[in-house]
């Protein structure tokens, strides 16, 4: 699947958004993906994370684990683990930190992937790489559907991604004139108590 062909499924999808968004790190954007947009079409994240698992065993090779940050993780993980043949299991915040929870494990010698929806800053993916760290088994990589850092982020692992953007962001203090002239609006999940977005 060409970058063109998963911008065209956002777009299908109306999940790509312009305006000016609140992004869950704080920054500020004139683009925003809905990614449950997305997931709301199981067709729909199907072909995107087939093609996630085809070019993340292309990269890696054979995954037994793929682990993802709760809460927006999970499903483009659990589909991804699916096309991989490989078990899917999520981290989620406990005490502000992530951890494996609800009697997961990762067994010794496993081949680890993690997957995320989209990367921004990095930090939640960092984050879940950390908790993973925590276990046996070995960390091969990361994969999501979108970069939106357009390759800047560094998650301290190889990152394969469907889509690299490089879509503005701004902290909210050095706004662009046009951008600070439109009403802000906050989409992702963050507020939401015990979600991730």
């Amino acid at each position: 699947m060409t970058q063109d062909e998963v911008l065209a499924e956002f777009r299908a999808a109306g999940a790509l958004l312009e305006g000016h968004f609140i992004l869950s790190s704080g920054l500020r954007s004139p683009v925003f993906l809905q990614k449950m947009f997305i997931f709301m079409d199981p067709a729909r994240t199907e072909r995107l994370c087939r093609a996630l698992a085809e070019k993340a065993r292309a990269a890696f090779g054979p995954i037994d684990y793929v682990v993802s940050p709760a809460m927006g993780g999970i499903i483009p993980g659990y589909e991804t683990a699916r096309h991989l043949g490989a078990k899917a299991v999520f981290v989620e915040r406990e005490d502000g930190q992530f951890v494996l929870r609800r009697g997961f494990s990762i067994p010794e010698g496993a081949r680890v992937l993690m997957v995320e929806d989209i990367v921004t800053t990095g930090l939640s993916s960092r984050e879940c790489l950390a908790s993973i760290a925590h276990h046996p088994g070995k960390i091969v990589g990361a994969a999501c559907l979108i970069d939106r850092s357009g390759g800047k982020a560094d998650l301290g692992v190889p990152l394969v991604t469907l889509a690299s953007l490089d879509i503005p962001s701004y902290p909210p203090d050095r706004l662009p004139p046009e951008l600070a002239a439109l009403p802000a609006v906050k989409p992702g999940s963050r507020g939401i108590q015990g979600a991730q977005a």
